[in-house]
């Protein structure tokens, strides 16, 4: 398996990384180059125990030229020295021999979504969500494209990763979030559901009133919550309704990834971060019908171990040209680590896994890089390539 390890740029510039990844033995190094707010640790560092991250930003030099008058741009990040902090972080990595993949979260900027709410993903009951970008919307599109223009512009990256190439919706994080545990799965989904104008225009495309489409999944919402089932996943939409506003969805996201993809060098190699759920939103958005055929690999969402896992990846196997590879996202960091990490790859691979894509290399610090290193050597040299 090829192995592909996350890192933020300031990780990548402290003392030690660039011997503990080569060490380590991944492959390739995926460098955030535009990247959403957070609070990440920095267990590395001895200056600091964590950068705070205070709204997306883009990790290269936010060029005047590069963005129309008026238009949503990202942000320079204040909280880095460097206004080219990830293009350090990639040529540092270019001299020690170890390739970059540029990895770029495109739809999730609250700081835009605050400045530009009509750009935003809209609820049914008419609430913005400022952490979404809505793929429908044509500024979008155009902001997504430039954004992963800039974020190449004069490097050399072995790979391009696309995170959030699509909708988040109601359950992503944004701030203290104060709605875990509240929403059925049935409900999210329905939450999750954009109702901004341009996503109205297609239902009208398809000979549908806007108003009536709000208020019916605005009522079944209220029905689901007073259900007070919070295990549901089926909702009682029309099923004619339902796919028209999944295909809906699924147009904006196929426009969204083509209009990015035309800012990226034919014969890059482009990875897709993606959900097989076709209602998934988030940082792994659901697989649309076509996306299989503009990428060469896609990466899942793998950080809860156990046999969903390798379901998943085995169905992923099935439904994917050969031609594409399919990636497991396994976590080092998450709060309970994973029992025998080396295991779980090792059975996600016996499922049809051809890449690890470990998260994170600067936020497992000395307590969890044996957890990296064993993931690392599972891949490697797994039993099921004897």
């Amino acid at each position: 398996m090829k192995v592909v390890g996350y890192a933020y740029p300031w990780d990548v510039t402290v003392p030690g990384f660039v011997e503990r990844a080569r060490a380590l033995g991944v492959d390739e190094v995926a460098v955030a180059v535009a990247y959403h707010s957070a609070r990440a640790a920095t267990p590395w560092s001895a200056e600091g125990s964590a950068m705070l991250v205070e709204h997306a930003a883009l990790y290269r030099p936010v060029r005047e030229q590069a963005w129309a008058p008026g238009a949503p741009r990202p942000a320079e990040p204040e909280w880095v020295a460097s206004r080219d902090s990830a293009g350090d972080a990639v040529r540092a990595l270019g001299a020690a021999g170890i390739p970059a993949a540029a990895w770029i979260v495109l739809t999730h900027s609250s700081r835009v979504g605050a400045e530009f709410p009509e750009l935003a993903v809209r609820n049914c009951f008419g609430e913005t969500y400022p952490w979404a970008l809505c793929p429908s919307q044509q500024a979008v599109r155009e902001y997504a494209a430039t954004v992963a223009a800039e974020c190449l512009q004069g490097l050399g990256f072995s790979s391009v990763i696309l995170e959030a190439c699509g909708p988040l919706g109601a359950v992503h994080l944004h701030q203290h979030e104060k709605t875990d545990g509240v929403w059925a799965p049935a409900v999210a989904r329905l939450l999750s559901i954009c109702c901004c104008v341009a996503c109205a225009a297609g239902w009208i495309e398809a000979g549908l009133d806007p108003a009536t489409v709000r208020a019916t999944l605005a009522a079944e919402v209220r029905r689901l919550v007073d259900t007070g089932d919070l295990t549901i996943t089926a909702d009682a939409l029309a099923p004619a309704l339902a796919a028209t506003l999944l295909r809906t969805r699924h147009e904006g996201v196929d426009a969204l990834r083509a209009a990015v993809l035309d800012r990226i060098d034919a014969g890059t190699r482009v990875v897709l971060h993606v959900g097989l759920d076709p209602w998934a939103t988030g940082a792994f958005p659901g697989l649309t019908p076509t996306a299989a055929d503009d990428v060469d690999a896609v990466v899942l969402f793998n950080w809860v171990p156990g046999p969903g896992s390798a379901d998943t990846v085995a169905a992923a196997r099935a439904q994917l040209p050969e031609r594409v590879a399919v990636a497991s996202y396994v976590t080092a960091v998450a709060a309970a680590a994973v029992p025998d990490i080396g295991d779980y790859v090792t059975e996600l691979a016996k499922a049809g896994a051809d890449e690890l894509h470990l998260y994170h290399l600067g936020l497992a610090g000395p307590a969890r890089w044996p957890d990296l290193q064993a993931a690392t050597a599972a891949a490697h040299h797994g039993d099921w390539e004897t």
